[in-house]
C-alpha cells in the first residue's frame, strides 16, 4: 500500500510539472511597448520641426538685414543729396 501511495505521489508531482505553461506577454507590456513607439515617432517629429523653425528664423533674419542694408544705404544716399543742395 505504501508503494501505491508513493507511485502515485511521484505521478501528481512528474504531472504538476509538466503542465506548468509560460505566460504569455502581458497587455501591459504591449502597451507600454507601443507608447515607446509612439514617443520616438513624436521625438523625431519635433525634431524635424525644429530643424523648420531653425532654418525659417535664419532666412528671416538674413532677409531683414537686407532690407536694413537697403534702408541705410538709400538713408545714406539721401544724406549726400541734401548736403549737395
Amino acid at each position: 500500500m505504501s508503494r501505491s501511495l508513493l507511485i502515485a505521489a511521484v505521478m501528481v508531482l512528474a504531472l504538476t510539472a509538466c503542465s506548468k505553461k509560460n505566460e504569455p506577454p502581458t497587455p501591459t507590456t504591449d502597451a507600454a511597448n507601443a507608447a515607446a513607439t509612439d514617443a520616438r515617432a513624436a521625438a523625431d517629429k519635433a525634431a524635424d520641426a525644429a530643424g523648420h523653425a531653425v532654418d525659417a528664423t535664419r532666412d528671416a533674419a538674413k532677409n531683414a538685414a537686407e532690407v536694413v542694408e537697403g534702408a541705410a544705404k538709400g538713408a545714406v544716399a539721401g544724406a549726400k543729396d541734401a548736403m549737395k543742395k
